[in-house]
């Protein structure tokens, strides 16, 4: 496994970042014991960063596998809406509490959308920096799916990581195309902010040329890492091989090839719309009373799963 020094931060992380939304509620809902294990295998086979957010519900499954790990060999990054020094302590202890350590390695302000997100947060980004003073975070930053925070992060000397949505077809960038992305990116990274993409196969809409897919991200040079959503040992195995070999093997392949992903509505949705303000892709809408989803739009992250009231939407 090749690793990175992810920017300034003097954190080194592997090339492949584990993506643990996929294990956890909003998707697959794997028994924790089953997730923890996935989490340590893919440990063992080198893959030492793992990215995480409040929003997930998935801290059992980290602290779980942690009982095993190393804390200090293992690089989790974390993320937050929080918009007051009030949110912002109440995730960060969240955070300590259920994982069960002294200390998040990277704290990042969840989908920041420009300039003017990021100043109405700072009051959030003023509590994670005196937090890191006192070494309860070792870096602080913001993911994003807007070409525009990329740019807008760079005048803020405050922000050492950047996640941002990045694939071969731009799927899920709201506001410009991958070249942009990549452009904005580059100048971040020139900058010497740490950079973990996200997304890589377009929330699953690039599975069926999935070496082609990230190929195109394991080339681009201002990537130190790539997140890329694990929920199966099988998985993790295909995952490093893409990475240090460009392919999956055929036994493999064929076996993840039965899998596709679905945004699943039960009958019970009462169409109250909360998943379509939450959605800010345009992949879920109302129709005739239901939701229902938008499938050339839907990148599968599961968020409208968290807002429904009715718990009646699910990836599956």
């Amino acid at each position: 496994m090749e690793y990175r020094n992810l920017g300034k931060t003097n954190i080194k992380v592997s090339r492949i970042c584990f993506g643990s939304l996929t294990m956890g509620p909003l998707q697959a809902n794997l028994p924790i014991e089953t997730g923890a294990n996935i989490i340590k295998y893919a440990y063992e086979r080198g893959i030492n960063f793992l990215d995480t957010a409040e929003l997930y519900d998935n801290y059992e499954y980290i602290k779980e596998a942690l009982k095993t790990i190393p804390r200090e060999k293992y690089i989790i990054a974390t993320k937050s809406y929080s918009y007051s020094e009030e949110t912002a302590e109440k995730s960060l202890l969240n955070a300590l509490q259920k994982l069960e350590t002294d200390y998040i390695d990277i704290f990042l302000l969840h989908e920041q959308e420009s300039e003017h997100t990021i100043r109405g947060h700072y009051e959030a980004i003023e509590y994670f920096l005196k937090a890191k003073e006192k070494g309860l975070i070792r870096a602080f930053g913001i993911s994003t799916h807007r070409v525009s925070a990329v740019l807008d992060s760079l005048k803020f000397k405050e922000i050492e990581v950047i996640h941002p949505i990045i694939n071969k077809f731009g799927l899920g960038i709201q506001d410009g195309s991958s070249e942009e992305m990549i452009d904005a990116i580059r100048k971040a990274y020139e900058k010497g902010i740490g950079i973990y993409g996200m997304k890589p196969l377009g929330g699953g809409h690039l599975i069926n040329r999935v070496e082609e897919a990230f190929e195109y991200v394991k080339n681009i040079p201002y990537l130190h890492s790539i997140a890329i959503g694990m929920q199966s040992i099988d998985e993790v195995d295909a995952n490093i091989s893409l990475l240090e070999k460009g392919n999956i093997p055929k036994y493999l392949k064929e076996r993840l090839g039965k899998k596709t992903r679905r945004l699943i509505v039960q009958d019970w949705c009462i169409g109250c719309g909360k998943c379509v303000k939450t959605c800010k892709h345009g992949g879920i809408e109302i129709v005739e009373g239901k939701a229902r989803a938008v499938t050339d739009k839907c990148i599968f992250c599961g968020y409208c799963a968290a807002v429904c009231p009715e718990f009646c939407i699910k990836v599956i």
